[in-house]
């Protein structure tokens, strides 16, 4: 085909992309069955064909290389992947959603807002410092509207250590005056039991998306537990790190994608080489510490209370706050 015919064929999808939300049959060259074909290997939008190559394209999709070369040609044109200026970049940041904690303490910490999308916040602690807390009260904030710290949108929820407790749910629904049943029904859970099938169900989540399901929290439950047991030993750590990295690329693509808020809560271990202070540190090193946009440390305070401390963030300083749990959830006061 000629050169023209090529640029032609391109131009026209993307002005048809303008005109409503782009499909991969949108693509010159990809069709019905094209496209189901190229779901069934987790490629579900033209992000993820955007940053793919012509070969790796071609074979997953049973496509000539220069069909290939086409659809993503027009899939990065169509997404207008490149530099924007710094005030157009503030403006797309409007979008930006922000989930109420139920503490203002502790959205305080977070900016003033709460857990906040394109985003991941990690919270790291020990056993029983309110890390599973905070996520099964910010599952159910996302629900509300706009003027009481929600979004109107579903959670999804990756329990990967058995700590979702629909009872749990059901009580703060209660206390607050939701419809318990109504709550908990939008909320789609997931027990995930080994780092595979935590990792396949990222994918899950995308086509749940594409299928108009409102999502707009993901919470991890926690994120390093699979991957902490199946890579044990030094020998494994490299391979470990790098699967841990993979994943939370996919994560940060994930919230950026669909502007959804992703907390993931975090284990923790004791530093044999920390002589001096608190020797906690979190599971997953530099790796996960780096892909978090927010990261919070939390322990025991006085009187049953919680401490939360804001180890890194791009825009916050390093801070502390107090917050409670109580039947209600999470609060600022016992």
């Amino acid at each position: 085909m000629a050169v023209k015919d090529e640029v032609k064929q391109i131009k026209e999808a993307v002005s048809k992309s303008k005109d409503k939300e782009p499909q991969l049959t949108d693509l010159p060259g990809i069709g019905p069955a094209v496209s189901s074909k190229l779901e069934s290997v987790g490629i579900y939008d033209l992000m993820s064909l955007a940053v793919m190559t012509p070969t790796d394209l071609s074979e997953a999709a049973g496509v000539s290389p220069a069909v290939a070369r086409k659809a993503i040609q027009a899939a990065r044109k169509m997404l207008d992947l490149g530099f924007m200026e710094g005030t157009e970049y503030a403006k797309k940041r409007e979008s930006i959603n922000y989930i109420t904690t139920g503490s203002k303490n502790l959205d305080n910490l977070l900016g003033g807002r709460g857990v906040e999308s394109r985003s991941i916040t990690e919270v790291f602690g020990a056993y029983g410092s309110g890390k599973t807390q905070i996520g099964l009260t910010i599952a159910i904030n996302v629900q509300f509207p706009l003027d009481r710290g929600g979004v109107n949108g579903k959670a999804v929820f990756i329990d990967t250590e058995g700590t979702f407790r629909p009872s749990r749910i059901k009580q703060i629904a209660e206390k607050i005056g939701a419809n318990p049943e109504k709550v908990l029904k939008n909320i789609f859970v997931a027990r995930a039991f080994n780092s595979d099938h935590q990792i396949l169900l990222l994918d899950k989540i995308s086509e749940m998306i594409r299928n108009k399901e409102p999502i707009k929290l993901l919470i991890i439950d926690s994120l390093t537990a699979h991957f902490r047991a199946e890579y044990s030993g030094r020998g494994q750590l490299a391979d470990r790190q790098q699967r841990l990295n993979r994943y939370m690329h996919q994560l940060m693509k994930l919230a950026e994608t669909h502007n959804l808020a992703v907390y993931v809560t975090n284990q923790v271990m004791a530093n044999p080489a920390q002589l001096f202070g608190d020797p906690t540190t979190a599971i997953g090193g530099h790796i996960v510490g780096h892909a978090s946009t927010y990261r919070i440390y939390l322990r025991r305070g006085k009187a049953g209370s919680r401490v939360a401390k804001m180890i890194d963030s791009p825009n916050l300083p390093e801070n502390e706050t107090v917050f409670n749990i109580t039947e209600t959830g999470i609060v600022d006061d016992a």
